[in-house]
């Protein structure tokens, strides 16, 4: 881990100004705060994991998907970026929600983020199913070789499963060595991933079949739909909308970040920027490779298929391998954001066993009780898997609009400050602002929100399934998390400001710099 400077005292006396002492070990530079981001959306786990399900639905011309949820979910990261560099906490969307919506608001924001967050551990986990043993079938413990890179098999469902949990177990154990280690191994996942990836679309190139017209195909898939090709689209393009989340992670670790203030804006950005253009050029090299955009394979194997066709069975296993290890930092990534979101909630008393769930342990200054409550978590939700494969699938979808109602919580009360005329605040200082594009951005930015956690939530059966308990299955899960949370927050939360359990004063005593810091 390369030396750089030691944590400024400024930066804990800056997090006192909120009323948080330093407990968490601040040691990451500004390469971690992207990598968090990055590893998070992983182009390689996304991609990989969804390639055939967008051009099954939508065939080739699903790419234009990709650059739509960019351009949304850009305005969303500008958003982010200007309430990163106003509130350096750890929490991210719980905390800015706090800072500029409503108390209740606040509460669900972190409520529903903290279940999505903790399906989304399981969701990421059994892409390892997707790639490994595509690579190896060594990999593919139970089954055969029908049920090789498969979960939608019965013995595909199982062995994704038992990969599934194995992996939240090296997470979990990961985080529970504290932040230094996360970040290391995570800083190597995303530098592997970034090479990797650039690598594959450079080699992509020297086996084009057709030119990029080929993201004009539609293949027929708008036939049957009473929308059309439009109708189709639609479905595929959640192939998009799956990938291109997570990039707040690189504001989540501010308290662990050195000089947060300055940088987590550009983290968050950069993030979302250079895994969409690689994910671009992924996706349209892949299509251009492709030796008949008739083939079957396309949408029952995805990108791991035209990859072994392309490179062959040694390179492809290569590039799968290094798919693997970016799931593997995704998986990690996700479980740090969401220790990070329990303990923030919990150091102000807003979740049962809050002084538990705060509290922040041994050397390395980490939330232990935190990290095993999401694994546990995670792997009981895998073991919905074993039961009903298409019971995960639907759990899997629910996830995702589980994070875009609190990114649409945050973004609709930042609106709503700023036609109030209350944002930017008076005292916004030299950190990262949108100026006078600020209310267009922001407004792009809560429709998009809607109309994508619309687009995503609507009962399709192509996603759900027929049964109709499933097809309803983001009402229905979405609807009982949101009642128990708002049960909850009447009986116990309403009316009762945030009690900060780890409230500063002048007896508090910030812990020293402890020398390197990961880049």
């Amino acid at each position: 881990m390369a030396h750089v400077e030691a944590p400024s005292s400024a930066d804990s006396d800056d997090l006192a100004g909120f009323g948080y002492k330093q407990e968490l070990d601040r040691s990451l530079g500004s390469f971690s705060s992207f990598a968090a981001g990055f590893s998070y959306i992983s182009i390689l786990t996304g991609v990989f994991e969804l390639f055939g399900f967008g051009v099954l639905n939508a065939g080739p011309a699903v790419w234009w998907s990709w650059v739509i949820v960019f351009a949304g979910q850009m305005c969303v990261a500008l958003c982010f970026a200007e309430l990163a560099g106003q509130f350096p906490l750890a929490g991210s969307v719980y905390q800015w929600s706090k800072q500029v919506g409503t108390d209740f608001v606040s509460w669900m924001t972190g409520w529903i983020l903290i279940i999505g967050s903790i399906v989304t551990v399981a969701a990421v986990a059994v892409a390892w199913q997707v790639v490994l043993p595509q690579a190896n079938k060594f990999f593919e413990f139970i089954g055969g070789s029908a049920d090789v890179g498969s979960y939608t098999t019965p013995d595909g469902a199982k062995n994704a499963l038992l990969l599934g949990a194995i992996l939240v177990v090296i997470a979990t154990v990961i985080n529970m060595l504290g932040v230094r280690v996360m970040a290391f191994i995570n800083n190597v996942g995303v530098t592997a991933e970034l090479i990797g990836a650039s690598i594959l679309v450079i080699l992509l190139i020297f086996h084009f079949h057709r030119g990029p017209g080929v993201v004009l195909h539609t293949l027929g898939t708008g036939t049957g739909h009473s929308w059309g090709y439009f109708g189709a689209f639609l479905i595929g393009g959640i192939m998009s909308a799956y990938v291109m989340y997570g990039f707040d992670t690189a504001g989540t670790l501010a308290e662990e970040t050195n000089d947060p203030r300055r940088a987590a804006p550009p983290a968050i950005i950069r993030a979302l920027v250079a895994a969409s253009i690689i994910g671009a050029l992924l996706i349209l090299f892949a299509l251009m490779d492709i030796k008949s955009i008739h083939d079957k394979n396309l949408g029952l194997l995805g990108l791991p298929y035209i990859i072994k066709q392309a490179l062959g069975n040694t390179a492809g296993d290569v590039f799968l391998y290094d798919s693997a290890l970016a799931i593997t930092v995704c998986c990690l990534a996700v479980c740090t954001a969401c220790i990070r979101m329990l303990f923030s909630m919990a150091r102000d008393g807003r979740l049962p066993g809050g002084p538990v769930l705060a509290r922040v342990s041994g050397r390395a200054r980490v939330p232990i009780v935190p990290a095993i409550f999401v694994g546990v978590c995670a792997l009981a939700i895998l073991y919905v898997n074993k039961a009903n494969q298409s019971a995960f699938v639907t759990l899997t979808s629910v996830a995702i609009i589980m994070f875009y109602l609190p990114y649409l919580a945050v973004t609709g009360s930042m609106l709503a400050k700023r036609l109030r005329g209350q944002w930017p605040r008076p005292d916004h200082g030299p950190y990262f602002n949108l100026g006078r594009f600020g209310m267009l951005i922001n407004v792009i930015a809560v429709l998009y929100g809607g109309l994508v956690a619309f687009e995503i939530a609507w009962p399709r059966a192509t996603v759900y399934g027929t049964k109709w308990y499933f097809r309803f299955g983001a009402y229905e899960f979405i609807g009982l998390s949101f009642i128990a949370g708002l049960a909850y927050y009447f009986a116990v939360q309403r009316g009762k400001s945030p009690a900060l359990l780890a409230r500063t004063g002048p007896e508090v005593e910030i812990p020293a710099p402890r020398g390197d810091a990961v880049p």
